[in-house]
């Protein structure tokens, strides 16, 4: 019974790892080729349903790791997840005004050729049980790289957002109304920008370390 429990797991997970790393791998495609063609200003309409649909379905990892299917710790996997969701949906999907910008190029490249990396290396592994060494390096090398490229656009973008934010009050709530509560999508963003600071630090100083772990094990198989 464990065994075919076990057998399920990687069928699913091998599932989920390559229909997400279709998903990212048009996101990049349609992102490059729209750049080449047409330039920066048009990059977000061209990668819009396929990354909202990449984007979104990461939220099942949290619960693969809640459940035990996956061994990454939840505490690191949250935050990662809840900030790009946040870019996605709270800030690119809500404020048109900015989706021209240069830097929503910067992301959807940062972020796209960082999973289609990623999900490929799970894949592989869930799939056939090994991955190649040169997969392993990229997987645990280039977000030294593209992690600060993506935070720059992440923050940036929000920033940008701001003044827009602030003028058209969305998703805030005033006083008085019937739940007696009050909240300020700006002042929240404030507070998001503010958890990058010493939430940066702590996820890069993560991953520098699973990097570390990852590759001299690599070197002593």
């Amino acid at each position: 019974m464990a065994g075919f429990r076990s057998i399920l797991k990687r069928i699913y997970l091998s599932i989920y790892n390559w229909a997400v790393f279709a998903g990212w791998a048009q996101v990049l495609y349609f992102a490059v080729k729209t750049l080449k063609e047409s330039g920066h200003e048009h990059v977000y309409t061209a990668v819009e349903k396929p990354l909202f649909l990449a984007q979104t379905a990461a939220v099942l990892e949290i619960f693969h790791g809640l459940v035990g299917l996956v061994r990454s710790p939840v505490s690191a996997t949250l935050p990662q997840i809840s900030s790009r969701l946040y870019v996605t949906w709270g800030i690119l999907y809500s404020f048109p005004e900015i989706r021209t910008h240069v830097l929503v190029s910067s992301l959807v490249i940062s972020w796209s050729i960082t999973e289609i990396i990623r999900y490929s290396f799970f894949g592989l592994k869930e799939t056939f049980g090994f991955t190649p060494s040169w997969l392993l390096w990229l997987r645990y090398s280039t977000f030294l790289v593209l992690y600060p490229s993506g935070i720059t656009s992440e923050v940036g973008l929000t920033y940008f957002a701001m003044p827009y934010m602030k003028a058209t009050e969305k998703y805030s709530l005033r006083m008085p109304n019937k739940m007696n509560f009050s909240f300020d999508f700006f002042y929240a963003s404030i507070l998001v920008l503010a958890i990058y600071v010493p939430g940066t630090p702590h996820l890069y100083g993560y991953m520098l370390s699973q990097r570390k772990k990852a590759l001299s094990k690599a070197k002593k198989a």
